[in-house]
């Protein structure tokens, strides 16, 4: 099966490249839209009028049996699967087709009583029960015994299923650190796999430091991050380790399905939590989704009423994370409206809702599916929305926006272009984020000042790159950078010489890079190599760094750049830079008045640009991309935060999270599809590219 893969070739005319589509997307589809549905939780009775209402509205699938083990294995070993049947031949009659999910989140009770040491233990001690979701730990070899065989069972009905299109395995499977004796024997086995030795082991954990030193891997017990002081590398490697487990569990999930799955995808709705590693770890997924809710009593939003709309990039970081991955995504749950677990869990704005599914759309999804279509009358949940309210029938008012733009898109599909139509302006701003998460974990053991934020300083160049229009993909190491006109390298703590060389590589070959502090200042295991500090960067960058800085919150310091004045105090390193570099930021007020920030040079055929402090509120960021991308030649945009434009399949789409309307100047020659120019707030305008 071969999935389409997005490429794109700088100057190129619109229409450059092909893609091929996987059989299950349809480019002529544009999206599908999907809804879950949980038959156990309602009388039979009702099953089939609210298929029929699914499909009055417009989806186009829906989504069984992830909560549902008890119901498909009552007792141990005896499976039943006539309600399942009944559901899938329901839905199937109303043009529903289905995702299956496989049940694992939520063990049954007669498995947790019976084999109590299927569950996981916490770091205090406690020992999660029945009655709540994910108490089961990945490292039990006995949960997956156990987990797999339910899972081959419903494998080996529906894997042939033509009603069935893909399956979700877990839900939201996140990494478990368990402190169970199985997860402590598993550690080990892991820790012999990788270093072999004990002696191996003791020089990458600096054993020597404290009295640490271990004669045997039996000796080494699972760390307690409870302990300020605990060793970090040990740290490291269980963080690693952990990450294994749920990313074996979910690929062993994966092989054993596709033993019988025939035509059908298969994939897993993560939360988008960057930083906990496991986020494509799974190699034989189909493709990577993730799970997004927006409004849930947080303040992220921009002005009074901006947590009625919220995070203006957090939908746009997800697509741009997940779509990498693969080439394919979709978004396995997206609220329809008010939801029940946040602090405070209000309303959305009018036409939030809408907002986020056309956000969805414009970072290339090929499906959104939203949680769920009957608000629950029992249990944790009772109070979050669906598609229709409690009395299974009145559609509420976000059921009523996911039908608005389901209607939208039915109506675009009439002229669907190729997903990679694109302005070639777009493309020719095209930026790819380096990211690992390993170096936020090295990172927060050793932050050296409560004010250093991993995710927020790689925000500061994100929101950049989205105000200048600009296509952004997260990607790994194992991507090719020679595909980006410019790649972010930001507070990549961890490398080796081989990375660097890549670095150098890429920008002797007419790539440009831009890297900032904290970068490659230790070796794979965390460790400082023995040598001046920060000098593994010194053949990319030419710079000498003399020492870092951190000031007080109370007393910025403040930076010099272009006549302008930035501030500063969360970590700053002071450059010499070599003859050939141009200094772009100084420092002043300082001890260290009229040292280096930020340098500027060339190598071979490319750039190299390195940003050696974090300002505070990410001005700075952005002036040294904007006047990196003039020099460059690469035509950017200026949108305010709140507004956001993507491509594709022809169209620009462009989205209002702002607290005022924003007005948007339409290319000459395109022509308005959805929306008007003048764009309110939690609105959308989509526009076609026009013929030029």
């Amino acid at each position: 099966m071969k999935f389409r893969r997005l490429s794109v070739i700088l100057g190129l005319c619109l229409l450059a490249g092909t893609s091929v589509q996987a059989s299950w997307f349809k480019e002529s589809d544009l999206i599908q839209t999907g809804v879950y549905y949980y038959p156990e939780h309602w009388d039979e009775s009702q099953w089939e009028r609210d298929f029929k209402r699914m499909h009055e509205l417009g989806f186009e699938f829906t989504h069984f049996a992830e909560f549902a083990w008890a119901q498909l294995e009552p007792e141990e070993g005896c499976f039943d699967f006539t309600w399942l049947d009944k559901a899938i031949g329901l839905a199937a009659q109303y043009d529903l087709k289905v995702v299956l999910c496989t049940s694992t989140a939520t063990p049954p009770v007669w498995l947790s009583r019976k084999y109590p040491e299927i569950l996981l233990c916490q770091e205090n001690g406690t020992v999660l029960d029945h009655g709540a979701r994910q108490h089961a730990s990945f490292a039990s070899p006995l949960y997956r015994k156990l987990a797999f065989r339910m899972i081959e069972q419903l494998a080996r009905r529906y894997g042939h299923d033509a009603r069935v299109v893909g399956w979700q395995l877990d839900n939201e499977p996140a990494v478990q650190f368990d402190y169970s004796p199985t997860a402590e024997e598993g550690f080990r086995t892991y820790l012999q796999n990788k270093y072999n030795s004990i002696s191996r082991l003791n020089q990458a954990w600096g054993t020597n430091f404290w009295s640490q030193v271990y004669s045997s891997f039996d000796e080494i017990t699972l760390p307690k991050t409870a302990q300020v002081f605990m060793n970090h590398h040990q740290i490291l490697d269980y963080r690693r380790f952990a990450a294994s487990q749920t990313n074996d569990f979910l690929n062993e999930q994966c092989l054993l399905i596709k033993k019988y799955a025939r035509n059908q995808w298969v994939t897993t709705n993560y939360i988008p939590n960057y930083e906990e590693g496991h986020i494509g770890g799974s190699p034989d997924l189909d493709f990577v989704s993730y799970t997004r809710y927006m409004v849930y009593g947080d303040n992220e939003g921009i002005g009074r009423r901006g947590y009625r709309v919220g995070n203006p990039l957090r939908i746009a970081w997800a697509n741009d994370f997940f779509r990498p991955v693969k080439g394919v995504y979709g978004v396995m749950e997206l609220q329809p409206g008010q939801v029940n677990w946040g602090g405070i869990n209000p309303q959305p704005l009018p036409g939030a809702v809408r907002l986020w599914l056309w956000s969805v759309f414009a970072g290339g999804s090929d499906f959104v599916c939203t949680y769920r279509f009957r608000q629950p009358l029992y249990g944790t949940e009772q109070y979050h929305y669906g598609i229709v309210g409690t009395d299974g029938v009145t559609v509420t008012p976000g059921g009523r926006e996911y039908e608005q733009f389901m209607q939208e898109i039915k109506m675009l599909r009439h002229s669907v272009q190729p997903r990679n139509k694109q302005p070639k302006e777009y493309v020719a701003r095209k930026t790819a984020i380096l990211f690992n998460p390993e170096n936020s974990w090295s990172i927060e053991r050793q932050k050296q000042t409560y004010l250093w934020n991993t995710l927020g300083h790689i925000e500061k160049y994100y929101r950049t790159l989205k105000s200048f229009g600009a296509p952004v993909d997260f990607i790994t190491e194992k991507v090719s950078l020679s595909d980006y006109p410019v790649v972010i390298v930001p507070a990549y703590q961890m490398a080796d010489r081989m990375l660097v060389d890549k670095w150098i590589s890429y920008v002797e070959n007419g790539g440009n890079l831009v890297v900032t502090c904290r970068t490659a200042q230790k070796d794979r295991c965390g460790r400082l190599p023995e040598a001046p500090f920060g000098s593994a960067l010194t053949p990319l960058t030419g710079n000498e760094i003399e020492f870092f800085d951190l000031l007080l919150p109370a007393d910025p310091g403040v930076l010099q750049m272009d006549g302008k004045e930035y501030t500063w105090n969360s970590w700053g390193e002071i450059l010499k830079p070599d003859a050939e570099a141009q200094v772009w930021c100084t420092y002043s007020r300082e001890f260290y008045e009229g040292k280096a920030a930020v340098t500027f040079k060339k190598m071979g055929k490319g750039t190299i640009t390195y940003v050696g402090v974090d300002s505070k509120d990410g001005q700075m960021e952005k002036e040294i991309l904007k006047k990196l991308y003039a020099r460059l030649g690469i035509p950017c945009m200026d949108l305010p935060y709140g507004v956001t434009l993507e491509y594709r399949n022809g169209m620009g789409i462009v989205l209002n999270y702002s607290d005022c309307p924003y007005r948007f100047k339409v290319p000459q020659g395109s022509r308005i599809l959805v929306g008007s120019a003048e764009i309110p707030t939690a609105g959308v305008l989509v526009f076609s590219i026009g013929d030029k």
